[in-house]
């Protein structure tokens, strides 16, 4: 990159488990709520925003890009443009590189860059033949065509396509997520104790950053409707009770004859949103602003999807070619936990330079929650909080994308 890009500073509200108390809240809501906070946080006001970009995988039916929808829920300007941008699991990251492409090359200054997803709200989706079904109904023009195709329905037209699990799915390789997971811990001879031990880690990182206030420098309260007596001000993930003896009485969910993936060595499915403002280095000096890091390099990298856990390790390894860095430059590192085998495989493959006091020392994915256009900003800034907290100057955020893709971020705080 010719020039840093300054993240002025970030936020993101408690990462919720589907169907909880943000059930009521649409992405475009969660949304618009961090960037109301951002803005007020920095105090730049909504006229300086140039764009506004933001990573999101269901793309809620009723509010088509997302974005433009957040932005001016949010109070912005008419004139500020908005786009949505989508690569799965990474949406979160793409919007962050996205924003930093249309700053260096000049189209824009300041941006509003993040993520958002309600997993509460993916739709439910009809098959063929109740499209059909329905067309006909509003292409019947008298009483007794409307009678005809009425009397044509049947009850397996209601059959319906679960939009999560369709878009947690591989369309190439046919594998839903988990079974990508099993896949790697048979390829790197993962046990199931393993699994269950990295995400007791999880848990145990959380709550502590959570007990001791680390986590609440990056969260927004959020308001829970639909009465809105009561305020959401954490994640609900972290269990505190977590224990090995709870996690072993969990079977297989994803291969159930002989796997070792579960749902407590998996993230949840969550709902949440996260936004960061984005200019240049030398903006930010001239607008007098101290930045909370800076965007030195990134890189994608791409895999087969049934393999697409070791993401991280292909677009790290292509970043470290990028900019000379090796692994040991980095004292703190961000990796996006989908499941405990995909972590432990990176770690494998990585031959012990993925060192694991180094990373996630908030805890991660598994026990906070993976909203998944969400989760690739919630990583960089978790990452550069803590930086500034230790007083450390490298940190590198990464994660693995469903379809065979990985993501990897240098972040400076000086």
């Amino acid at each position: 990159m010719k020039e840093r890009i300054a993240i002025l500073d970030g936020i993101r509200t408690p990462f919720i488990k589907a169907d909880g108390v943000f059930k009521f809240l649409d992405a475009d809501d969660l949304g618009a709520i961090v960037v109301k906070e951002i803005l007020a946080r920095t105090g730049l006001p909504a006229k300086k925003i140039d764009e506004v970009i933001f990573g999101n995988v269901a793309q809620p039916v009723h509010a088509a890009n997302v974005s433009r929808v957040i932005a001016l829920k949010a109070g912005l300007p008419f004139s500020v443009i908005a786009h949505t941008v989508n690569r799965n699991c990474a949406s979160g990251m793409q919007s962050i590189t996205a924003a930093a492409n249309q700053i260096l090359s000049g189209e824009s200054q300041i941006i509003i860059a993040g993520g958002t997803e309600s997993m509460s709200n993916i739709p439910l989706v009809f098959g063929s033949e109740m499209k059909d079904f329905f067309f006909a109904l509003f292409k019947a023009r008298s009483l007794k065509d409307r009678l005809g195709v009425l009397c044509s329905f049947r009850l397996r037209y209601l059959k319906p396509i679960i939009g999560v699990e369709k878009g947690l799915t591989d369309p190439i390789c046919g594998m839903i997520m988990g079974l990508t997971a099993e896949v790697l811990s048979r390829e790197f001879h993962i046990t199931r104790e393993e699994q269950d031990e990295f995400a007791l880690l999880s848990h145990q990182r959380a709550v502590a950053a959570i007990k001791e206030g680390r986590l609440a420098e990056e969260i927004i309260p959020v308001p829970v409707p639909p009465d809105y007596k009561n305020v959401q001000a954490q994640d609900d993930g972290p269990r505190e009770n977590q224990s090995r003896e709870a996690l072993q009485k969990l079977k297989p969910y994803f291969d159930r004859k002989t796997g070792t993936v579960t749902v407590g060595n998996s993230c949840p499915l969550s709902d949440g949103a996260a936004a960061m403002i984005l200019t240049s280095e030398s903006q930010a000096k001239a607008l007098g602003l101290q930045p909370l890091g800076y965007l030195k390099a990134y890189a994608y990298a791409g895999l087969e999807g049934a393999r697409m856990g070791l993401g991280p390790y292909f677009a790290i390894n292509l970043l470290l070619k990028k900019t000379g860095l090796t692994m040991k430059d980095f004292e703190l590192i961000e990796i996006n936990e989908a499941f405990a085998a995909q972590i432990i495989a990176n770690e494998r493959a990585f031959n012990g330079q993925l060192d694991r006091r180094l990373f996630n020392v908030n805890g991660g994915a598994i026990a906070l929650g993976h909203p998944v256009g969400t989760s690739g900003t919630r990583l960089v800034i978790t990452l550069l909080k803590e930086m500034a907290r230790r007083k450390k100057q490298l940190g590198l955020a990464t994660l693995c994308v469903g379809g065979g893709q990985g993501a990897a971020l240098v972040l400076e705080t000086k």
